[in-house]
């Protein structure tokens, strides 16, 4: 795996061309450009806001559009780049049929464009936590790393979703259910305190809270940026560090799956 690494180190410039390709196509012919990486979350976070504090209001999280967004941003992170990666093998097949690089250039690239676009959302989420005139945390040093642990865990999951999809071009259709699921399964317009506590089934108590961290591991990424840009705190070391090793975990095996099939690729797109 390490002369693969070299190997994807000297196509770093393929990457960034890639990457720059992307954002472009992505803001052809649109008569505001990038900024509509600012307004998408601006407009979802003010009709979840209508939804869930004016029309079903709930009085238990304070300033909701700062708990909102903190969910909401790397939630759209997370589903876009999925979406997106699922194509990248299959949407270059007559590239990857004239041209030797290292395959996994196109998903990588594809995560990468998606970055870009949350980096600048954030733009949004500081000038709300202005608004609302909240204290900045003394950990928000620590929100690149976050950043990082959950492009670990995309760039994985991406890896591992793309191709799946060149052998099977139904994987589009299921990840279509399943994004929708793990949104509300997600506590992106919720907090985990509300949901109860426990759940009775077969004869087994069920701690439904702590089931949500351990079986979901963007809920444990969602819940890592709200301690440091909602509550204002760290997150404990040890959730911390599980939510870590799960993101570098869901890498290797994504990278080792890719690369495991990619061989295979010409001739299947």
């Amino acid at each position: 795996m390490a002369w693969r690494l070299a190997e994807l180190y000297h196509y770093r410039e393929l990457i960034r061309n890639l990457v720059i390709s992307e954002l472009k196509a992505r803001y052809k012919n649109s008569v505001l450009g990038f900024i509509w990486s600012l307004l998408n979350p601006l407009g979802m976070m003010l009709v979840f806001t209508v939804v869930f504090g004016v029309l079903w209001p709930n009085g238990q999280i304070e300033k909701y559009p700062i708990f909102l967004l903190c969910g909401l941003l790397p939630w759209n992170y997370f589903a876009a780049s999925i979406n997106s990666s699922m194509h990248s093998i299959v949407g270059n097949g007559q590239l990857i049929k004239k041209v030797y690089f290292p395959r996994e250039v196109l998903p990588i690239a594809t995560v990468l464009a998606q970055l870009v676009n949350f980096l600048l959302a954030f733009l949004v989420l500081f000038a709300v936590l202005l608004v609302f005139r909240s204290q900045f945390s003394p950990w928000l040093w620590m929100l690149p790393i976050v950043i990082l642990i959950q492009t670990c865990f995309t760039l994985g999951m991406a890896l591992i979703l793309s191709t799946l999809h060149v052998f099977y071009r139904d994987t589009v259709m299921v990840m279509d259910v399943v994004l929708l699921a793990w949104f509300f399964l997600t506590p992106v317009f919720y907090s985990v305190q509300q949901l109860p506590p426990s759940y009775h089934m077969l004869g087994l108590e069920l701690n439904i809270r702590r089931l949500a961290y351990i079986l979901n591991p963007m809920a444990s990424l969602v819940n890592v940026y709200r301690d440091l840009l909602y509550y204002g705190y760290r997150t404990n070391l040890d959730f911390f560090l599980r939510t870590a090793a799960t993101a570098l975990i869901v890498l290797v095996i994504g990278y080792w799956f890719f690369t495991r099939y990619s061989d295979r690729f010409g001739e299947e797109v």
